[in-house]
């Protein structure tokens, strides 16, 4: 229905007589009917719609102290049994919970597992914080403190707000996503960081966004009204004026603000359609559900909701008979988890693009009119918070009498200036003493006459912004001109200290009765300790396993929480868990009370921390991007932190399903790391290996087998890759033949590799000899020839890359390697040498570092260990043989005599025993007699006469060694 429409409809209402005088006053200044007209008189038909409708509508704005000023008075005068409230209708049983927190704290639906979402969107995340200052509250407390009231939530379910989320959401109370960014300015990072994020990515959903979407009204309203936030424009011209006001008053410029900004505001996009109206016709939907199905009469409810839905112009509104109902949408198969979770008042300025301290201020205004009386709030019986508490329960409320017909308050508010407080000079001059208190306590040199300077700078900035009373805004804004300097000499500048001043960044808490199963166990199983776990501050335990046998259990749990929560909320500080191995004495600091929330989403995943754990490296090793080594990690956190051999054996069974499917040897090198570190630990703590182990070595065994050849070739598997591959098939290979695998399937994969980098190639060197297809004397020989041959030497420091990496699969390869960089660094040019350097040291620092050790031993043995021996030091590969022994080398005379020969000649039942045992029976030779040894012994004469086995022997030890 146009606005037009509407105006021929009711012409004959309330605000007729305002109606003419707008639409006169905007055809004088436009010099004609126009669209002006019609804005203007469709605002006054919004107020007279909403105010004609028989179930009384009240219109909030979220977090404002006036909103929740006027609920008070309302809800004492009118005493309803009914209130429907604006907020998720799956949200409700939450509510009960309030009376063991301490606010601010967030609503929260939570959703992990989806179904009928797209999977990217996991986790699904919904966050509604409630604060003391909101009307919201206040109707809360009344509904659950008073006996009798039906507290009914209508919005759309948590469900519902991604099923009809968009890619450019109109939603006014979908958080950050909804509003502009008017209130985020450049001073929004004295915010602290952690408190601010409380919330997280949630979405937020809040009760009367009131700020206009249109940008150019919103700049419009600012430049005029001399402010830099919207927040501070809200309060100088609606919350203030609105602080003291009536209920009509209050209820009609309410409406009348909520009407403006909707008409205001940029169209709804075609595709995505009006989400605003969807809401309310969903709001009224549900609300006429319930008028019919419990018969309760419309005069004794309330409809609490924000200003901007207060307006309505869709066809569902309010609850007359024949009023058509709008089909709702079922929700989706996805399972919704709910709780509550700490929040701030930094929290709820990010979450809604607030100005920061704005929350605190609203607060601070909050307490000085209850102060002032004539208002009594509403508080639930138990919370843990500030003030009083709620005296007994009411009794049930009274009948409501008749309503009387409402009188016109919008044309005396909109016609006389607004009422100008005077200079509370006590209050401001407090804040100025007390801010240069703290800014010296903060290292500024502030002095009596800054806090002067203050205070007149603070009415000069309030009389140029319009208002008599300077606000706590013009305040902060003339302490950060008068006291604030160049540099900031402490953590905190003068903005953040008047936040502080004002009020600081409240912090909720929830209580231990409202956490979930999950967090309370924590905290049970912690008690040991002796800590406060709830408090806000870092605590530090101290655990001594070996003297307090009891702390084992809680020194368990704080591994698994380490490794749950986000880094930072559980910390070892000393000690360690590594497979096989507990420390004796363990410090944490534990900061659980501080980051409640993380714990609180933590219990939505399961009962107990254990179950979580085994829900995740499950859900991990099952996944469709999965690889063998994130099964390998999963089954070392099983075997670290859970005590189930059958949970191990499951997922050592989905490692080796999934290094049997893997088509690519990307993770070879973590896979090598991991399954020598579990054959290791198993080994030193079992009898036998589990059966899980013996199939991953040989599934891995054939696998790589089979991929080598081509891993060889591909250039896109690194070298890293190509050398873990080996690493694992050469020290593997004594188990995997014990478990049946064929030597055969080795070498035919080494023989078919034909590699074409430098690198790769020197790692099939390497292979080769290992296996005794290359001997040492061949390897030194091609080294040699690169080295001479001018068209591949620059190209060697590839080659020697690629025999460092080798030495992940043949450790015995590490002399070799020595005399290979040594002869690099003695004939290499230095064009070629230089550049290479650094490119040698990155390459072992990112991908050997464990090798390098081994390099330093090796180089240890081969080298001098003093500069006064290497000028005279030979390098062993340049000798061209070895001075022989005295009494080792042949031609040596045997030894016949001596103390070891005396000594057995003394003792001989040693000898006798095993000659016996060898069956021997020669008896021992007399003093002087030719030795078995000797050139004319009997072992001398045996080699003399059969020759063959000895040449044999001495062939295969030229081939091994190099030298004769």
């Amino acid at each position: 229905m146009s606005a037009g429409a509407e105006t021929v409809q009711r012409s004959a209402g309330t605000f007729a007589p305002l109606r003419e005088q707008l639409r006169s006053a905007a055809s004088a200044f436009a010099g004609g009917p126009d669209a002006l007209a019609d804005i203007l008189g469709g605002i006054v038909d919004d107020v007279d719609r909403a105010l004609g409708e028989e179930l009384e509508i009240f219109p909030v704005c979220h977090h404002s102290p006036a909103s929740a000023l006027a609920m008070a008075r309302r809800l004492r005068e009118k005493q309803p049994t009914v209130i429907y409230l604006e907020l998720c209708e799956d949200l409700r049983p939450l509510l009960e919970e309030l009376r063991n927190c301490r606010l601010p704290v967030a609503l929260q639906a939570f959703a992990s597992d989806l179904d009928g979402f797209p999977p990217a969107w996991a986790p699904l995340n919904i966050v509604a914080p409630i604060s003391e200052a909101s009307a919201e509250y206040q109707a809360i407390a009344y509904a659950l403190e008073t006996p009798g009231v039906e507290l009914v939530l209508v919005d759309r379910s948590a469900d519902h707000v991604f099923q009809w989320q968009t890619t450019e959401a109109s939603d006014p109370d979908a958080g950050p996503s909804s509003g502009g960014t008017d209130d985020s300015p450049d001073d929004a990072g004295t915010q602290p960081v952690e408190e601010a994020a409380l919330h997280g990515e949630a979405v937020g959903i809040g009760i009367g966004d009131l700020r206009p979407r249109f940008a150019e009204l919103r700049a419009h309203l600012l430049h005029h009204g001399r402010v830099r936030h919207w927040s501070e424009w809200w309060d100088q011209y609606v919350e203030q004026p609105l602080a003291d006001a009536d209920y009509d008053t209050y209820r009609q410029v309410m409406v009348l603000v909520g009407s403006l900004f909707r008409r205001l505001r940029p169209p709804a996009g075609a595709d995505d359609g009006d989400r605003d109206s969807d809401r309310e016709r969903y709001m009224w939907t549900r609300m006429r559900q319930h008028l019919a199905a419990s018969g309760i009469d419309r005069s004794r409810c309330l409809y609490v909701c924000g200003a901007f839905h207060a307006a309505s112009p869709v066809a569902e509104f309010g609850t007359a008979p024949g009023t058509p109902d709008w089909e709702i949408s079922p929700r989706t198969g996805t399972r919704w988890l709910y709780g509550l979770i700490p929040s701030s008042h930094s929290a709820i300025e990010r979450q809604f693009d607030l100005a920061p301290g704005s929350v605190s201020i609203a607060r601070a205004g909050w307490a000085k009119a209850v102060g002032r009386g004539g208002v009594r709030p509403y508080r639930l019986t138990g919370e843990a918070a500030g003030g009083r508490r709620q005296g007994r329960p009411k009794k049930q409320p009274a009948p409501v009498a008749a309503p009387t017909p409402t009188a016109d308050r919008l044309t005396g508010f909109l016609s006389r200036p607004p009422v100008l407080d005077e200079v509370d000079e006590a209050e401001l001059l407090g804040w100025c003493v007390d801010i240069v208190r703290l800014a010296r306590r903060n290292g500024y040199l502030a002095s009596t006459a800054d806090a002067i300077a203050v205070f007149e700078t603070s009415i000069l900035l309030a009389g140029i912004r319009n208002r008599a009373r300077p606000t706590p805004y013009d305040f902060a804004d003339a302490a950060v001109t008068c006291i604030e300097k160049d540099v900031v000499p402490g953590r905190r500048d003068v903005r953040r200290l008047c936040d502080i001043l004002l009020g600081g960044d409240r912090i909720g808490q929830v209580g231990y009765d409202a956490l979930p199963p999950l967090a309370r166990d924590v905290f049970d199983r912690l008690a040991p300790l002796g800590l406060a776990l709830d408090a806000r501050t870092v605590q530090r335990a101290l655990l001594d396993l070996t003297a307090q046998p009891e702390l084992v259990p809680c020194s368990d749990l704080l591994w698994v929480l380490h490794r749950l929560l986000p880094d930072g909320i559980v910390r070892p500080i000393m000690g360690e868990r590594r497979l096989g191995e507990r420390s004796i004495q363990e410090s944490w600091d534990l900061g659980l009370g501080r980051h409640q929330r993380a714990v609180i989403e933590l219990g939505y995943q399961g009962i107990t921390v254990e179950q979580v754990l085994e829900k995740r490296l499950r859900r991990a090793v099952w996944a469709p991007d999965a690889t063998a080594a994130v099964a390998l990690a999963a089954v070392e956190d099983a075997v670290r932190f859970l005590p189930s051999r059958r949970f191990v054996d499951e997922l050592g069974g989905r490692a080796v399903e999934l290094l049997s499917a893997e088509r690519t040897v990307d993770d070879a090198p973590e896979v090598l790391r991991r399954i020598r570190r579990l054959l290791t630990h198993y080994r030193n703590s079992e009898p036998e290996l589990p059966a899980w182990c013996g199939s991953f070595v040989t599934t891995g065994y054939a696998h790589y087998c089979t991929l080598l050849p081509t891993a060889f070739v591909e250039e896109e598997t690194g070298v890293r890759q190509v050398a873990a591959m080996l690493g694992f098939l050469f020290s593997m290979e004594s188990l995997a033949l014990s478990l049946g695998c064929d030597r055969a399937q080795l070498e035919l994969a080494v023989r078919q590799s034909h590699p074409e980098a430098p690198a790769k190639v020197a790692l099939l060197w390497a292979a080769q000899s290992h296996l005794a297809l290359l001997t040492l004397a061949q390897l030194r020989a091609r080294c040699a020839e690169l080295l001479t041959n001018p068209l591949v030497v620059s190209a060697f420091p590839q080659y020697l890359s690629g025999f460092v990496q080798a030495l992940e699969a043949v450790p015995s390869l590490a002399p070799f390697v020595v005399e290979v960089i040594s002869e690099a660094f003695a004939r290499l040019p230095d064009p070629v040498l230089l550049p290479w350097l650094p490119k040698l040291i990155s390459t072992l620092r990112a991908q050997a570092p464990d090798l390098v050790p081994l390099l330093v031993r090796e180089a240890g043995r081969t080298f001098p260990a003093g500069l006064a021996a290497l000028d005279s030091w030979t390098p062993p590969w340049s000798a061209e043989a070895s001075p022989a022994a005295p009494g080792v080398g042949a031609g040596a005379a045997p030894v016949s005599s001596g103390p070891v020969v005396g000594l057995l000649r003394e003792y001989p039942g040693g000898c006798d025993a095993v000659a016996e045992l060898l069956g021997c029976d020669a008896g021992w030779q007399p003093l002087g007699a030719p030795a078995a040894g000797s050139p004319t012994g009997g072992a001398a004469s045996l080699l003399s006469a059969h020759p063959t086995v000895a040449s044999a022997l001495a062939d295969l030890l030229v081939e091994t060694t190099g030298t004769r």
